[in-house]
């Protein structure tokens, strides 16, 4: 019950912390989306929403998630539904 009232999850989105979006060739010339500087403790949840969001499969791990395909333009609408700030989205 405590917990329904905490906006801690909220907050911690909030911050001034920069979210890095860009692609890389991986194995096989296929390209995969990386983003960078969501926090690690809500990193698999985000994770798992945007994989959903995404229809593609993908992984969190080393500070970062790894996203199968190329997902640059969708990527800025998908976090700011998950309530991260535009303005803190840098899609390179």
């Amino acid at each position: 019950m405590i917990k329904d009232l905490c906006v801690c999850e909220i907050l911690d989105k909030e911050e001034a912390t920069k979210i890095r979006v860009y692609t890389v060739k991986a194995k096989f010339k296929k390209l995969v989306t990386i983003v960078e500087g969501i926090d690690r403790k809500n990193m698999d949840d985000a994770a798992k929403g945007l994989k959903q969001a995404l229809a593609c499969g993908g992984t969190a791990k080393d500070g970062q998630i790894v996203l199968q395909g190329d997902h640059k333009k969708k990527m800025r609408n998908i976090l700011v539904k998950m309530g991260y700030s535009a303005e803190s989205i840098q899609v390179e």
